[in-house]
């Protein structure tokens, strides 16, 4: 079977998502003084494997933002569910919800069916990661089919900070060729 998924070097799509507070932001625009954005896609409340990574991220946010790393995590959840969510949550970074199944196919994403009413209401994505250059293209990409295969968190953010310590000399500094 053949499947659209997200490459290196493409243009990250104009996926929007909307903040507790009601307001909607491009998933791909990094805040601030940041040039880069991480995307972070999870399943949704219902994950507990989701929270522990969300969770995991946090200890991690820090050297992010040091490396010029702006951070969003997305589900598929509605507002309701993300307000239940951060009651386990302990998290710093934007938290947005409502994303669509049109939004996860176009990100290339897997979705998946609840197994029952007791999991969730809706379809939704597996996790995915992106990191967005300052030109709006996929500098990094994982794509997982299931909740369980994810990248290291600390193995993921040293490579980052290699990548952006200028005194690597990295030789792919915003774009791929």
């Amino acid at each position: 079977m053949y499947t659209k998924k997200l490459h290196a070097g493409a243009k990250f799509p104009e996926v929007k998502a909307t903040l507790l507070n009601g307001e909607k932001i491009l998933l791909s625009r990094p805040n601030g003084d940041k040039d880069w954005k991480l995307v972070l896609v999870y399943r949704g409340r219902h994950c507990p494997l989701c929270t522990k990574y969300l969770n995991e991220l946090e200890q991690h946010i820090q050297s992010l933002y040091d490396a010029g790393v702006d951070v969003v995590a997305v589900s598929g959840d509605s507002k309701e569910q993300l307000e239940s969510h951060l009651e386990k949550l302990d998290v710093s970074f934007p938290m947005v919800y409502g994303l669509t199944q049109e939004q996860m196919q176009e990100m290339g994403l897997y979705i998946s069916t609840p197994r029952s009413e007791k999991e969730t209401d809706h379809n939704f994505s597996e996790p995915g990661l992106f990191v967005i250059n300052q030109d709006g293209n996929i500098q990094v990409v994982d794509i997982s089919n299931n909740p369980f295969v994810r990248p290291s968190l600390s193995e993921f953010i040293s490579g980052i900070n290699w990548i952006r310590n200028p005194e690597n000399n990295y030789p792919i500094r915003g774009t791929f060729r």
